[in-house]
This record gives C-alpha cells, structure tokens and sequence, in this order.
C-alpha cells in the first residue's frame, strides 16, 4: 500500500458556497461603482450593468457544472480545456492564469488589504514611501502586501483545514456585513430625496472626465458611444464578479463534487449577483450620481467622485460621518483577506495539475506530509509578491478581465463539443437551459469582447498577447520535458 500523500475530500457544499462566494469579493463592490458613474452617468444604465454581469456570471456558472460533475477532478477548468480543446489550449490558459489572471488578482487585493489597514495604522498609508530608486519606490502597504501574502500561503500549506476555516469564518462574517451595510443604507436613505432625485432622469447617459485644470468634460452619450461606455464600464463589474471558477480548481477536495461543485457555483454567484446590484442601490440611495470633484462632502462628491474612488465609505458616512472611514476600512479588510484566502487556496491545485502534466515547476506536483501542494503554493506566492513589488498589477488586471472574458467562452464552448465528442460520458448534472442558456452567455459575452477590443483596443491587445505568448512557452516546455 502507497504512503505517497493524496488529496482528500474534506470540503461540504457550505465550505465550495463559501469558496464561491468569498473568492468573488474582495474590494471591487466599494471602489468601481465611482469609475462606472464616470463612464454612464446614469443610474439605470450603471445598475444594468451589474445586472447584466451577475445573469451572464450565472449562466456561466449553471454551464460550468456540467463540466464539472464530468470531471470531479482538481485542475477545473484547464482539465476541461485539456478534453474538450487540446493540451497547447489548457496550457494557454493555465499560462494566462499563472502570469497574470490568479497572481495579478493576489497581487491586487493584497495591496487593497494593506491600503486600508493604512487608516488604522498610519504607517502603511499608501502615500509612505519606504526608499526610492530612481523609478522605483518601495512603499510599507507593498511590504505588508507582500507579508499577507506569505501568511496565507504559510497557513494553507499547514494542510486544508486550515484554508477551509479561514473562508467559513471570513466569508461569513463579510457576506452579513455587507448585508447590514445594504439594509441600513437603504433605510435612511428612502429617508431622504436622494434616490428620487437621482432616478428624476434615470436613462440619461453621459460621460464625465475632469480635466487638467479641474474642471469637467461633459459628453451625452447614445447609439455606439453608449455601447462602448457600456463596455467599458462593465471592466469594472467583471472584475468585481470574477473568480468564482476557482472552486473547480479544488474538485479533487470537495465531497460529492458531481453534486456540491454545481451547486455551490449556484448558489455563491447567485449570493453575491444579489449583494452587489443591492449594495449599488443602497448607494444610490445615500448618494447622488453625479458628483464634482471640487465637492467637500460625501454628497457633494456624489459616486462619480467618492473620495479616493471609496464609494461604499462615502456612502456609509452620510450616515455614520468620519466613523465610517473605519468601520468600512476594517470590513474591507475582512473582505479582502477571506478572498485572498479562497484564491490562494484553489490557485495552487490549477498549477499543481499542470506540474503533473510536465507543463510546470515540477516540484508544484508534490504533495506534502498535510496532502497539500506546497510547492505550488509558495511558486504562486512568490511571483504574487513580485507583482506587489512591481506595481504593475493594476494594469495586469485590466488585461487580465479581458482574458479571463474570453476563456469563460471558450470554456462554455467545450459544453457543446463534449456532448459531440462524449455523448455516453455520464453527466451527473447537466447544464440548466442547454443549450440557450450557455448560448446566451456566448453571444453577450462575445458582444462585450468585440466591444473592448473597439474602445479599450490597448489593454485587450496587450491581454491577447500574454495569452498568445503561451503558445512558444507550452513548445519549450513540451521539449524540455521530453528531453528528461
């Protein structure tokens, strides 16, 4: 009998909900809402928006089960690439993911955690700068970034369990946070004429950008010009959506995954499509749309020009006034901790697979004494905090939302190509609505694909190149590996 450590089935469907869900928020539903305003400037228009995210994050969550229960494996959706496409396809987005997508993202909402533990501790605020070089500057939030980073990446490597109390404790507590936040935003301000005023012209979109000199360019938006800011209003609410296949990733983990895995992807994005458009109505209804960035108050700054882009503070301060700043700060702290927790747990098992494959660092393959892969963890953890470090993540994650867009297609896609390919493969769950429901996901999907690539034409082309750049890597790598 082998001794070599395996993975176990130790996670329940509350623990992949919890997965789902808190891998999905982090800071994102705080802070976009402000660019959106920009963009749109209209309520009705930004709402749809969320909208239209959280019904195509559904559908691709309702399709995304089918393949799971198909292949209960670790690995997710490269695993499904892999059948479905070729190894050259699982590779490119395995690449994608490593480079950018997963890191970028850890990279991303570990310096949010530290930005706003900057409020409780001076020392952290974004602005100290530790030393400069030239260019480069090294802040303490990089610093303590880069530390959570390293804690949570210790902490899953003590074995599964601990990841797992980790979600349930933070994902729960953030998950009833934002609740009470959205419930009494909602109470006090129907108390008020703001919302009234706000949907007086509820269609009305237009453009607002501040100018050099501080004043505003004002531009009415319809027909194309409309399409387009819809498009890239939406990087913002896609962005905030994403990571929800992440649970995939872990299906070697998860009891019953046929069953729990499809279910939990329902019930997470589900849970959260629900939160966001609520928690945006709440703001609307704390705070007017538009906005001047010339304003002293939370009201005068409106959502467009919340204060350092934290709406949720902004609007949590008419109510509570300065007492806000820290009580958001410490809930976006919590938030952004559990999702970083939940994206480094899953990452690791997608790079472990791939190791496997003879496609990764081969040591990520092994599993240690607490049948976790630990090497995998700490390969995704160092080149995380030299993204922290490199102060580049910011613009990774516009490429990377692009990216992500488009593999959730091709992906979608496999559903169509397998029920070909595999027709007597058993289906434990097959996908809600097939096939309009993953056709629908495709179309709008793709709409909003061609509609980037139009009107954000540099950040997806720089996407499609890192995906593209994957194809000589997976060569190399397919050599090397033949060769020893």
């Amino acid at each position: 009998m082998s001794d070599k450590p395996t993975l176990k089935r130790t996670l329940g469907l509350f623990d992949t909900t919890m997965l789902v869900s808190g891998s999905m928020i982090g800071s994102g539903i705080f802070i976009v809402s402000a660019d959106m305003a920009r963009h749109l400037g209209s309520p009705m228009w930004v709402l749809l928006c969320w909208i239209i995210t959280g019904l195509i994050t559904i559908c691709a969550a309702l399709s995304y089960g089918e393949l799971a229960g198909m292949m209960p494996n670790a690995g997710g959706q490269y695993v499904y690439l892999k059948k479905a496409y070729s190894p050259l396809i699982a590779f490119m987005y395995g690449w994608t993911v490593f480079l950018v997508i997963q890191t970028g993202v850890i990279a991303a909402v570990a310096v949010a955690f530290a930005k706003y533990t900057g409020i409780f501790i001076p020392l952290f605020d974004e602005k100290e700068v530790l030393f400069e070089i030239g260019k480069f500057k090294l802040k303490n939030a990089q610093l303590l970034a880069i530390g959570l980073i390293v804690l949570l990446t210790y902490l899953n490597t003590r074995g599964i369990k601990n990841g797992k109390l980790i979600q349930r404790v933070f994902t729960s507590t953030k998950l009833i946070a934002l609740f009470i936040v959205i419930v009494a935003g909602i109470y006090f301000g129907l108390k008020t004429d703001t919302w009234a005023h706000n949907f007086a012209d509820p269609w009305k979109a237009f453009q607002t950008v501040k100018q050099e000199d501080g004043s505003l360019s004002i531009t009415a938006l319809s027909g194309a010009g409309l399409l387009g800011a819809i498009g890239v209003a939406m990087i913002g609410s896609l962005f905030s959506s994403d990571s929800w296949n992440n649970v995939t990733y872990i299906a070697g983990e998860i009891k019953e995954p046929q069953k729990n895995i499809p279910l939990g992807l329902f019930f997470g994005t589900c849970i959260v499509t629900f939160l966001y458009i609520m928690a945006n109505i709440a703001y609307m209804c704390l705070l007017p749309v538009q906005g001047t960035p010339a304003g002293t108050t939370a009201i005068e700054q409106g959502i467009q020009f919340a204060q350092n882009e934290r709406v949720g503070t902004a609007a949590v301060s008419v109510i509570l006034g300065n007492t806000a700043t820290y009580l958001m700060a410490a809930l976006i702290m919590i938030s952004t901790f559990g999702c970083n927790n939940g994206i480094i747990l899953a990452g690791s098992r997608l790079f472990q697979t791939m190791a496997a494959d003879g496609l990764f660092f081969k040591k990520a393959a092994q599993l240690n004494s607490k049948q976790v892969p630990a090497y995998a963890l700490i390969i995704q953890g160092v080149w995380a905090s030299i993204l922290c470090l490199s102060g580049s993540y910011g613009d990774l994650l516009n490429y990377a939302t692009f990216a992500s867009l488009v593999f959730y297609l091709v992906t979608i896609g496999a559903i169509f190509i397998l029920r070909k390919k595999e027709p007597d493969t058993p289906r434990p769950y097959k996908a809600f609505g097939y096939p309009i429901i993953p056709l629908l996901y495709i179309i709008v999907a793709s709409a909003i694909c061609i509609d980037l690539l139009i009107f954000e034409t540099t950040s997806t082309g720089l996407g499609l190149l890192i995906v593209l750049l994957g194809i000589p890597v997976y060569y190399v790598a397919r050599v090397n590996r033949e060769i020893s």
